[in-house]
This record gives C-alpha cells, sequence and structure tokens, in this order.
C-alpha cells in the first residue's frame, strides 16, 4: 500500500473539484480515499470496459477522471473503449495501471502486463509515464492530471532509487549515473537494478551510463541520441517485451535519425515470465545486477550485435 501516492491524490482532488478518482475494485493503494471524497470516487466493480467508458462520459462533462484497475486488465480488456472513447476524443482521463510487469510477481500470464506500453502507444495522442518509485509517482501524477491530456501512468510505489529526483517533467527523461561506456536505458522498477547494475561493469572497467526514461511517450529523444552518439553499446532494460516497448522506441528514433548503433534488448520473452516472489522472479529470469552486467561484457566481447530478449533457461 502506497500511503504517499493516497495522500497525493487525495490533495489532488480536494484543490480540484473536477477531479474524480475511479476504481475496478482495485482499492489497495486508495486507503482513505472514498470517505474524503465522497461521490467523487466511483468503484464500478470488476467491469474495466465500463470503467473506461464511465471515465470518458465524465470526462465530456469537464470531469478528470484518475482511474485504476489492474494493468493487464485496463489495457487489454478495456483496450478498444479507451481507443474510441478516450484516445481519438482527447478526453483528459489518466488511466492507472496496478501491478504492471514484474510487479506482478506471483500471478500467471494472464495476469501479467508486459504489452501493456505497446498497447498504449498505438492510441493516438496517450502519454505513457513509468516512474521508477514512489516519489517519482507522486509527481508523475501532478504532472500528468495537469497536462489534460490522455494518459496512462505504469504504477510503481517502489522505495526510493535515488535521493531526491530531478523535477518531473513529460519528455524529460533522468540521468542517474554518467559513462562513456555502455548506456542503460530502463524505467520504472528497473531503474534500481540498472544502477546496481552499472556499479558492476564499473568495476569491470565499463563505465556504465544510466538513464532513467520515465516519460515514455512524449519520450526525450535528445537523452537517447546522445547516449547513441557518446557511448559504444544501448542497452534497452525492461519488464516488458522488446516489441513496441523501450527496445522499439529506440530502434525508431535511431532510424529516425539515421543512427546505425549497436544494441541489446534485455526484456521479456513471448511466454511472459515463471510466476514467483518478485526478488525470485527477477533471479529466474536474469533480471539481477549480476547477470545484467555479465550480459553487457558478453555483448561488447561478441564480434556481432543483435536482438537479444531475457528468457529463462
Amino acid at each position: 500500500m502506497s500511503r504517499a501516492y493516497a495522500a497525493a491524490l487525495a490533495a489532488l482532488a480536494e484543490a480540484d473539484p473536477d477531479v474524480v478518482v475511479m476504481t475496478a475494485e482495485n482499492r489497495a493503494h486508495l486507503n482513505g480515499i472514498p470517505e474524503r471524497l465522497g461521490s467523487r470516487f466511483v468503484d464500478v466493480g470488476i467491469a474495466e470496459q465500463t470503467l473506461v467508458g464511465a471515465a470518458a462520459g465524465l470526462a465530456l462533462r469537464g470531469r478528470k477522471p484518475v482511474v485504476h484497475a489492474l494493468a493487464a486488465f485496463l489495457t487489454m480488456r478495456a483496450f478498444e473503449f479507451i481507443r474510441t472513447d478516450v484516445g481519438l476524443a482527447g478526453l483528459p482521463v489518466t488511466l492507472v495501471g496496478y501491478v504492471p510487469g514484474f510487479l506482478s510477481e506471483a500471478n500467471g500470464p494472464t495476469h501479467q502486463a508486459v504489452e501493456d506500453v505497446a498497447l498504449m502507444r498505438a492510441i493516438p495522442g496517450m502519454q505513457i509515464v513509468c516512474p521508477a518509485d514512489e516519489a517519482e509517482l507522486v509527481q508523475a501524477l501532478a504532472a500528468v492530471v495537469a497536462s489534460r491530456t490522455p494518459s496512462y501512468i505504469r504504477f510503481c510505489a517502489a522505495p526510493p532509487v535515488v535521493t531526491g529526483h530531478a523535477r518531473f517533467e513529460l519528455g524529460r527523461a533522468e540521468t542517474l549515473r554518467a559513462g562513456d561506456g555502455v548506456t542503460l536505458l530502463t524505467y520504472g522498477l528497473l531503474v534500481g537494478v540498472a544502477l546496481a547494475a552499472a556499479e558492476r561493469l564499473e568495476a569491470r572497467a565499463v563505465p556504465a551510463r544510466v538513464v532513467n526514461l520515465r516519460s515514455l511517450v512524449p519520450i526525450d529523444a535528445g537523452a537517447v541520441l546522445a547516449a547513441a552518439r557518446e557511448t559504444s553499446l544501448l542497452v534497452t532494460l525492461e519488464d516488458h517485451r522488446p516489441t513496441g516497448g523501450l527496445h522499439s522506441i529506440v530502434a525508431e528514433l535511431l532510424v529516425a535519425h539515421g543512427l546505425g548503433r549497436r544494441t541489446l534488448a534485455l526484456g521479456i520473452g513471448d511466454r511472459g515470465f515463471r510466476p514467483a516472489l518478485l526478488d525470485d522472479a527477477l533471479a529466474c529470469e536474469s533480471f539481477t545486477p549480476n547477470r545484467i552486467a555479465g550480459r553487457v561484457i558478453e555483448a561488447l566481447l561478441a564480434p556481432a550485435f543483435g536482438k537479444e530478449t531475457c528468457r529463462t533457461h
């Protein structure tokens, strides 16, 4: 439970009478919200399509709905409603997806959101924000709601990964570690893992830059292109399938700017990931700092570079 998120959301709603908080029976991170907001809190039950349709209707009447549901069901079950009712209409609905990627941990493939970024990227005008921890999540929430633009937030309320984030801005990445050897491009839960992997690489004489791409749409193209020009290998690290996710975003940017660069895609394979408690799931899928550092070294030593995805062996 994230008390900081609930407090920030409640304060936002109390300061702006147009904010409405909605959920599909997912109240774990909304502690105290129903009591504080009264009729401006709406729980539609386990009905994500109804949730999004109702949010769109409220937005048409001038409201600013902040919608909460499990990421897998929000982005897949209600996809048509998000596309047609929210995205194409350009309505100020903020979609908050719980337990995306590895945060689904012990849940099986039906509950794993590992293609949510790809789906939301396909919707015109949809912003995609992936905070690394609770502090960044709270900052991002205020910025997203203020933007009055269709938005999807990958909910992550992890403990702080750094001491004090740079001020959150849509479309602005955060470079957490400098380095001119390789660049680890990542977001969300895996930012902390990337920082630890960079330390392992540094110990092996490979200076590693770590870039927290907390806003995937809009993307900070300048940060990605600078990394491409200034380091020898771009590594995309994501708890998502590489197709349609960060790896695809980076590849599209490189092609658009005529840059041929070495890349290594570390993501989730086609079958999803093996359910387990979070630390065990990360270890099983080779998303530990030591294994990531090892795979980067392997890529640097290899005679040819190619697309690589993470699978259980």
